[in-house]
């Protein structure tokens, strides 16, 4: 398929179940080669815009396209993979059996059948247990399959909801290295996770969803280049010293309990001044504590307390 078109494109994607709304407006891109998160939370919408792109729910209102095809065409889902949070397979298949399987329904002929089942059975460290059944797996090992069945096609774009769900530590770190060799390949991978860490290291770019609806989209890489949340507790809060404070920061939140307050800042090279100017208006300055804004803070700060109820 042609390289000239988005990953994903959505505008205005909407979904109604009777007077439920599960997705209001989703409108989003996600370019090739990008590890995309898409992080709310439950009851956001999540699963339900991920059925939606897939073909798996019909969209009440609004439209999407799939490496350049609209979501209405089957052909838009030949180049892609996708691991559900909830699955159940094939229990009485072995694990080279329903790779095959998956394989076959991709059309892929069997000299390519032969050498991607062994290929990804070794990828997600399953290679013993090829000839096992799948009843006879772990939740982890599941996972891992599930894994493998999404990679089967070698897909220009894979979704991936809660991938890491049922893994250790060491399942976690596989995810994530195979992750990272299909960014390096070019595939695109619109990642839904509930383990903030794992999207923090993973993903490139993360968009925070509630009720629906893409609240704000953020650049990690340039997260991570210096965003602080500062910490400041002073003899005094008053209207004076937060308007005064807003010069260097939009985001002001007060504690008037404890006189203390927080600053959002793009670095720390503003902080001598803060000082100086707190000090200079006679009010008591009792700690100024920088620190890095994880992406657990920019999660709260973002969704807040809007934990909606619509289904997902």
């Amino acid at each position: 398929m042609t390289q000239a078109f988005p990953a994903i494109e959505a505008l205005g994607l909407r979904k109604e179940y009777g007077p439920k709304v599960a997705v209001d407006s989703l409108t989003l891109t996600v370019e090739r080669g990008e590890v995309f998160g898409f992080l709310g939370p439950n009851g956001a919408g999540k699963t339900t815009s991920i059925k939606m792109l897939l073909g798996l729910a019909k969209p009440t209102a609004g439209e999407g396209r799939l490496l350049g095809l609209p979501i209405t065409d089957p052909r838009c889902r030949q180049h892609v993979g996708f691991l559900p949070e909830h699955f159940r397979f094939h229990e009485w298949l072995r694990a080279d059996e329903f790779l095959d399987l998956h394989a076959k329904l991709h059309h892929l002929p069997k000299e390519v059948r032969s050498r991607r089942v062994p290929e990804l059975l070794d990828l997600v460290g399953l290679a013993d247990a090829a000839d096992r059944r799948l009843g006879a797996f772990s939740k982890g090992m599941l996972q891992r399959i599930g894994l493998a069945q999404a990679l089967i096609n070698e897909p220009e774009l894979v979704f991936l909801d809660e991938p890491t769900s049922g893994l250790d530590p060491l399942g976690r770190r596989m995810v994530r290295d195979i992750i990272k060799r299909l960014r390096e390949r070019g595939t695109a991978v619109f990642l839904n996770s509930h383990l903030l860490s794992e999207v923090e290291v993973t993903c490139t770019r993360v968009a925070f969803v509630t009720s629906g609806r893409v609240r704000q989209v953020t650049d990690l890489h340039e997260h991570r280049d210096g965003l602080l949340q500062v910490d400041v507790r002073v003899g005094k809060v008053d209207d004076a010293l937060l308007e005064g404070l807003r010069r260097w920061s939009k985001q002001v939140e007060v504690d008037s309990t404890a006189q203390s307050l927080t600053l959002r800042l793009p670095d720390e090279s503003s902080l001598p001044e803060i000082a100086r100017w707190i000090v200079g208006r006679g009010v008591d300055l009792y700690s100024l504590s920088p620190r890095a804004v994880s992406l657990e803070d920019l999660f709260f700060s973002i969704v807040g307390s809007d934990m909606p109820c619509e289904m997902s």
